[in-house]
């Protein structure tokens, strides 16, 4: 595919930079000479069990897994951490850039083997990760051809199957509410049967700085 020239996370504080030794999955890998995984920040991959419990194999997992290992072949990589580089099993959080240039994360979701997936204190660059995802998405690219990762709709009914999982859901919003500091979003008559989705007081400056009002 052709690729675009995103703002990047080039100006964020180097961690380390070398060779890569061996790729875990579709969103982690270890570096040469270290003995803790990095995790690639503001995306998710399949899940391959590798004998863990209560973890499955997602489908195209392992295609996801090749993916990353075709991508970091015969490369070296500089590892750019932001506000919080490590997670709660030791791993370092970071964003990947080869040494040609390019931004993994970006990359990886252009091709279609990853869903974005950020949190409140790692989400710097997620307007230019969720282009690409929206791209793969409508080319039907990776994960995006296999009706295991379509977006789901807001029926009650479909999305009892899918509960504690990891899921794009989309419809239309019909009613807006302002509960004790806390804003709903809700996409059926009645919010108690109905999907609705709550946004936390904490994060509502988020949508005043992007000029959004739920």
């Amino acid at each position: 595919f052709p690729r675009i020239a995103w703002a990047g996370p080039e100006t964020l504080k180097e961690l380390e930079k070398g060779p890569v030794a061996i790729v875990k999955d579709g969103d982690s890998f270890r570096m040469q000479g270290d003995n803790v995984d990095v995790r690639l920040i503001g995306l998710r991959a399949p899940e391959i069990a590798k004998g863990r419990r209560n973890f499955v194999d997602q489908p195209l997992g392992e295609e996801a897994h090749r993916a990353l290992e075709t991508l970091l072949r015969g490369h070296t990589v500089s590892l750019r951490v932001g506000a919080n580089d490590h997670d709660r099993n030791g791993r370092i959080l970071a964003y990947a850039i080869r040494d040609d240039g390019m931004w993994l994360e970006t990359e990886v979701l252009r091709e279609g083997w990853a869903r974005v997936y950020t949190f409140p204190d790692n989400r710097a660059f997620a307007g230019e990760m969720l282009a690409a995802e929206r791209e793969a998405r409508a080319a039907k690219r990776g994960i995006w051809s296999n009706p295991y990762y379509a977006v789901r709709s807001t029926d009650p009914k479909t999305l009892l199957k899918d509960l504690n999982t990891y899921q794009l859901v989309e419809g239309k919003v019909v009613e807006t509410a302002e509960v004790r500091g806390r804003d709903y979003l809700n996409f059926g008559a009645d919010y108690k049967t109905d999907f609705s989705i709550a946004i936390d007081k904490k994060a509502m400056p988020l949508f005043g700085r992007a000029r959004l009002d739920p």
